[in-house]
């Protein structure tokens, strides 16, 4: 508890200073506004400052998994993009007081002027006050409508893959992929049952659900199970577990407690894929058979490359007995599987599918000119198909990264 008290009147300490510093220059943005205006303004803007403070001390005194839905998925989105804007508005205000400096600095090996008699005394720019303002509130209400209207605004992405060795009895083979559900985000049923319409109406051969089904436990996908087995698809629906099916985010009080947790969460996540008449792929693969032609299904659990989230895929084990397959489609939730073991190691696989990086739910995307995401900077495939030539085979490999259906965080 000590500790705990240190880090967060630390961490609140360094949020005073940035609310304390942005609300200098919104006084400096909004000086010619009247006293009542201005005032009204301390109070909006110092009630938000403290209803997020208050927020995140109650983070720690009680679990975020158990907060109710819709309070965690918009409360904690909301205090995220305050401070995101705060943080753009910074470096215009810093800009701002440079100026200040250099004029004050000046003013002491000048003539004596009353205009600066201090450096307290030299005002802060109004124009770039309001500029700095500018900048914070146009990202305040792209988020506030990505929040409100974005969330549930799904797209269909149609890629063509062409494999020269495709038997033609699985030409024009259609796929769905969908990754990153996390159910535990969701606000309301309703807006996801039209996007369960969408993939239903493309009429698929085959649904592909790339991991990441709740954001902590099980019990989080139980009220959308009656939602997500209306998938369809002829030739069933395959799937694997991500990162955050594993209920490794839970805070347990000891580790007794975790074993049985995990252990406890392991068998509910399976049996929910099961209920739905999903087809749940741990470390294992399954053939599809058209006539003398197979395609081998292979589906790996977490595996990624990055220390941060924990692996327990064995793709060895997993492409066990699909040898002879004529192509092996992989479902592997992290893409980052893909460079490190996939190309390397298991040049037979034809086609890897994986999401977990929700293009960072922030972009900018223009078909054939602009592709632009925070994710590059943290995943070098990040969204979309990749192609690699293996080095001695001189095959062609693919990866798809799927945006994803859901949302967390923000």
């Amino acid at each position: 508890m000590k500790r705990f008290l240190i880090f967060y009147f630390i961490v609140t300490g360094i949020l005073l200073l940035i609310d304390y510093y942005v609300f200098q220059g919104i006084k400096s943005a909004t000086r010619d506004w009247s006293l009542n205006a201005k005032r009204n303004l301390s109070i909006i803007y110092w009630s938000v400052t403290v209803i997020s403070l208050l927020a995140f001390l109650a983070v720690f005194f009680f679990p975020f998994e158990k907060w109710p839905r819709p309070l965690r998925s918009y409360l904690f989105s909301s205090i995220m993009l305050i401070y995101s804007t705060k943080l753009i508005m910074i470096p215009l205000l810093f800009a701002d007081d440079v100026t200040r400096i250099a004029r004050w600095v000046m003013s002491l090996f000048g003539e004596k002027n009353q205009e600066y008699g201090g450096f307290a005394s030299i005002s802060r720019s109004k124009f770039l006050s309001q500029a700095a303002m500018l900048m914070g509130g146009v990202p305040l209400a792209l988020g506030i409508h990505g929040m409100l209207r974005n969330a549930y605004n799904y797209k269909i992405h149609r890629v063509k893959v062409t494999l020269p060795h495709l038997p033609d009895a699985f030409n024009g083979l259609k796929i769905v992929q969908i990754s990153d559900i996390h159910s535990g985000s969701f606000a309301a049923r309703s807006p996801v049952e039209k996007g369960i319409e969408l993939i239903n109406a493309e009429n698929p051969d085959l649904v592909f659900f790339t991991g990441d089904i709740v954001n902590y436990h099980a019990d989080e996908m139980l009220e959308f199970t009656d939602v997500f087995n209306k998938i369809q698809a002829k030739e069933g629906v395959y799937s694997v577990f991500g990162n955050h099916d594993y209920a490794d985010y839970i805070r347990y009080s000891s580790k007794d407690e975790m074993d049985i947790g995990k252990l406890s969460n392991r068998e509910k996540m399976i049996n929910i894929h099961r209920n739905m008449g999903w087809n749940l792929l741990l470390n294992e693969n399954k053939i599809l058979s058209r006539g003398d032609s197979t395609l081998a299904i292979i589906g790996s659990e977490n595996w990624s490359a990055n220390f941060r989230f924990k692996t327990y895929g064995d793709l060895e084990k997993a492409c066990n007995g699909c040898e002879t397959a004529d192509v092996k489609l992989l479902l592997s939730h992290d893409p980052t599987h893909w460079d490190a073991e996939v190309t390397q190691k298991f040049p037979q696989i034809d086609v890897t599918f994986s999401g977990h990086t929700h293009g960072a739910q922030l972009g900018v995307e223009i078909p054939g000119f602009l592709k632009w995401s925070p994710a590059q900077y943290l995943y070098k495939q990040w969204a979309g198909l990749y192609e690699n030539v293996h080095q001695e085979t001189g095959k062609n490999q693919f990866l798809y990264v799927n945006r994803g259906f859901g949302f967390i965080g923000f």
